[in-house]
């Protein structure tokens, strides 16, 4: 990954509406937003990808009427990931979790599953009944997978556009997302740039004296 490109460029504002991402790379993708880590490998998301005009035009039409200067990136980006997180963490999706990891051989030694699990389990109670913050921590955990893979769609040579203006009830209704259990909890718009709309102009950063403090 050339950091040095990474560092001086712009995230893209405006998709060129006649590429298309290629499957092979799509699905690579894929893989790699299905393997990003979560705190206790809670996996909290579910992802909705827009593939077709038909998705991409019946998330526009729900984004909520403040939010429409946010279309045209979706409609003319190549696919969109609506990223979900769990409304509540209930103890069926924590057995479904420690399920999962039994079946994949996680923790082969009995001992050491046990461990992990009452370890997982006294983490989730403080967050639940000491901090309170159950869902903003689940959201972290969401966001933590989307800075992830715009990374890993600028190695692939994709651009990746976050978008947090739109009305999560909206677009919730529209997908049946809350039935599943899970909210919206961002956008990621994903194609080719429209080198006409480019922008060119310098990054601006605070300094590093500003931002950095060594210890």
């Amino acid at each position: 990954m050339d950091l040095d490109k990474l560092m001086s460029k712009h995230l893209t504002r405006a998709f060129d509406p006649s590429r298309t991402i290629a499957e092979e790379t799509l699905q690579q993708l894929l893989r790699f937003l299905r393997s990003t880590p979560t705190s206790t490998n809670i996996q909290p998301n579910h992802f909705y990808v827009l593939a077709t005009a038909e998705g991409k035009e019946h998330l526009v039409a729900n984004l909520g009427e403040r939010f429409q200067d946010n279309g045209e990136k979706i409609l003319n980006a190549s696919h969109t990931i609506i990223l979900t997180t769990r409304a509540d963490l209930p103890d069926s999706h924590v057995e479904e979790v420690f399920g999962k990891e039994t079946a994949d051989g996680r923790f082969p030694d009995p001992a050491k599953r046990a461990l992990w699990q009452s370890m997982t389990r006294d983490f989730l109670n403080l967050r639940n009944y000491g901090y309170k913050d159950v869902n903003h921590w689940m959201e972290k955990q969401t966001y933590m997978a989307l800075g992830m893979t715009m990374m890993a769609a600028a190695e692939l040579g994709v651009e990746a556009m976050p978008l947090e203006g739109f009305d999560p009830t909206s677009v919730d209704k529209a997908f049946n997302i809350r039935e599943t259990g899970h909210t919206t909890t961002v956008l990621l718009a994903l194609g080719y740039p429209d080198l006409t709309k480019a922008y060119s102009g310098p990054i601006s950063r605070f300094e590093a004296d500003r931002l950095f403090t060594f210890v």
